[in-house]
């Protein structure tokens, strides 16, 4: 990349955006960042991290802008419109989005961004806030072919894995993809869990035998970790899972496949959150299942 591709911006500078720019930096690009929390700006400061006064100060001029945002409406909010980052971007600029949204909204921002001249990559990142400073996120990716060729080194500053899969909407169907797989794993693992408690299994012993079987995902073993000391603190809440699932039950209507499944665990979300859980981590399904069965703590 040249130098002046090195100068980039971050938009959304929270659990994720954040330590992305860090690396981003550490990568030897010159970042400079926008939030609209002043105290999110103040960490990124203490990070060693520029900041902008405004949104469209922070874009201008820069060959690069990330952006991680919490939902479509954050999205729209940001990036269209009058005032929207994409009208301050220059013409052939990349635009690099990381956040989970859904193809329709993405598809909105590619209109405004091919009226501009902007070259709009959909890269939504695979991981959560615990490991993202690790730079082990992967991402997918879509949009034009030769901006993300020309991009890769940059994704490289913070991610491992940059899988790349076709001109449109297609990571972000990706995504969706991924995440439907990782709800329905939590829901079946709480099922498990709490079926091997009532046939009387030593909690240790049935997270060993998922760990040691057939079914022993990386998403299984990611989870039996905290399960064995009940750790519930959230790498991803019961919240944002629940946004996710109305995001895939969304596009599963809009292209006509039924997801009977994400449906159901949409519903054990919902009460999740409803019995005050929803900051909770995702597998909190596990709580929710024992209670469901009337079981109480399992003795470590």
């Amino acid at each position: 990349m040249t130098d002046a591709s090195k100068n980039v911006a971050f938009i959304g500078i929270g659990k994720m955006g954040l330590p992305m720019s860090v690396l981003v930096a550490k990568a030897g690009y010159a970042i400079t960042a926008f939030d609209q929390s002043a105290a999110r700006l103040d960490d990124a400061r203490a990070q060693g991290i520029s900041t902008a006064a405004s949104p469209a100060e922070a874009v201008n001029g820069r060959a690069a802008v990330v952006t991680s945002l919490p939902d479509d409406t954050a999205l729209r909010a940001v990036l269209l419109g009058p005032t929207g980052l994409i009208g301050a971007m220059a013409p052939g600029a990349v635009l690099i989005e990381t956040s989970t949204v859904s193809a329709e909204a993405s598809a909105e921002v590619d209109a405004a961004a091919q009226a501009r001249g902007v070259l709009y990559l959909r890269a939504p990142v695979s991981g959560n806030a615990s490991i993202v400073h690790t730079g082990a996120l992967t991402c997918f990716v879509s949009g034009p072919k030769d901006a993300f060729e020309s991009a890769k080194p940059l994704f490289a500053a913070f991610t491992r894995a940059q899988t790349y899969l076709g001109p449109g909407e297609e990571a972000r169907y990706a995504k969706l993809a991924v995440n439907l797989m990782i709800a329905v794993s939590a829901a079946m693992m709480a099922e498990s869990l709490a079926l091997a408690r009532k046939g009387g299994i030593a909690w240790q012993d049935i997270l060993k035998v998922l760990d040691d079987s057939a079914i022993a995902s990386p998403m299984v073993k990611y989870k039996t970790a905290p399960l064995r000391t009940r750790d519930f603190e959230s790498t991803f809440s019961c919240k944002q899972m629940a946004k996710d699932l109305d995001l895939i039950l969304g596009a599963g209507h809009a292209v006509g496949v039924p997801l009977q499944l994400a449906a159901q665990v949409r519903e054990t979300y919902g009460s999740l959150v409803a019995q005050g859980d929803g900051e909770t981590d995702f597998i909190a399904t596990v709580k929710h299942l024992e209670r469901l069965s009337g079981l109480g703590e399992p003795k470590l």
